[in-house]
C-alpha cells in the first residue's frame, strides 16, 4: 500500500529531510504534543513484545533510540538491540542518548532503509517499529522486510497513531491534531518547507489521513505472511499496538 498524498512527490526523500530538520527537538516535542502520553504508550507496548533476556531485537525506524533503549532493558542481560534509521541526524541524537545510558554496550544504531533492511533472513528474535509505519513509502514492503529478518516464531510489532472509532474521541482528537499540533510545530520549526509550504508538523496530521484503519492494518500484517495477528487500541483509539508472529513452522530449505 503506497501513500498517495498529493503534495509529496518523493515520500522517502521528504521524510528523511523532515526528520533531519526536527531531530534535535523531536523528543521534547513528542512529550509536549502528547501531554506525556508518548512515554506511557511506549511502556504499554513493552507488555506486548514478549522479548526475553539474551534475545536479539531489531527496532526499525529507531529515530532517537527511545524505544530501542526500553527494549534493551527488556533483553538484558545478554541481549542486544539493533536500531536502524535513514535519518543521520536522528541517529546522531540517538547515539548520544545511548552513550549516556546504562545500555551503551547493548544498543547498536546503524543507518539503513526500512524497505530494504541490510540483514540476512532469520537474524532477529523480533522486530518493532514505533510511530514510523505512517512515514514509510510502502507499508506492505516494510512489514515483509521485518518478517524476513525475524526468526520463525519471532514477533513483529508496531506502535502507531490510529483512527479513534468513537466521535467523542475522534472529533476533538481531529481538531487537536489538525489545528493545535501544526501551531505547536510552527513554534519549533526552523528552515524547513516542502511542496508549497508543507512543514513537518503540518505533515503529521496529513500522514494519518491515508494511513490504514486498525482492521485494515491488521490485514496487511496477514498479507505479509504473519500469523496470530491482533491489535490493542490505547487512549480511545488515538494509538494502536499491532502484533503478530512469523509462522513457527516456516523452515528454509
Amino acid at each position: 500500500m503506497r501513500d498517495q498524498t498529493p503534495v509529496i512527490q518523493d515520500k522517502a526523500d521528504f521524510v528523511r529531510k523532515l526528520f533531519n530538520s526536527i531531530a534535535y527537538r523531536y523528543d521534547a516535542m513528542n512529550l509536549v504534543m502528547t501531554g506525556g502520553l508518548f512515554s506511557y504508550w511506549q511502556r504499554v507496548f513493552l507488555h506486548y513484545t514478549g522479548f526475553q533476556p539474551g534475545q536479539r531485537v531489531l527496532d526499525v525506524c529507531t529515530g532517537t533510540a527511545g524505544l530501542a533503549l526500553l527494549l534493551a532493558r527488556q533483553v538484558q542481560p545478554g541481549g542486544q538491540v539493533v536500531g536502524i534509521d535513514f535519518s543521520e541526524d536522528m541517529l546522531t541524537v540517538g547515539r548520544a542518548k545511548v552513550e549516556r545510558s546504562p545500555y551503551r554496550d547493548a544498543v547498536e544504531l546503524v543507518p539503513g532503509d526500512a524497505m530494504d533492511l541490510p540483514f540476512a533472513d532469520d537474524t532477529f528474535d523480533g522486530a518493532t517499529i514505533g510511530f514510523a509505519l505512517r512515514n514509510v513509502a510502502d507499508i506492505s514492503r516494510t512489514l515483509s522486510e521485518m518478517r524476513r529478518v525475524v526468526k520463525a516464531g519471532g514477533r513483529v510489532l508496531s506502535l502507531e497513531l490510529s483512527h479513534p472509532r468513537h466521535p467523542l474521541v475522534g472529533v476533538p482528537y481531529g481538531l487537536y491534531f489538525g489545528k493545535v499540533v501544526p501551531w505547536l510545530g510552527r513554534l519549533n520549526e526552523k528552515g524547513f518547507s516542502w511542496g508549497g509550504g508543507l512543514r513537518p508538523y503540518t505533515y503529521l496530521p496529513l500522514s494519518l489521513q491515508n494511513f490504514p484503519r486498525q482492521d485494515k492494518l491488521a490485514e496487511l500484517f496477514r498479507l505479509a505472511g504473519l500469523e496470530r495477528v491482533g491489535y490493542r487500541e490505547l487512549t480511545g483509539g488515538i494509538v494502536s499496538i499491532h502484533y503478530a508472529s512469523k509462522p513457527s513452522n516456516e523452515v528454509k530449505t
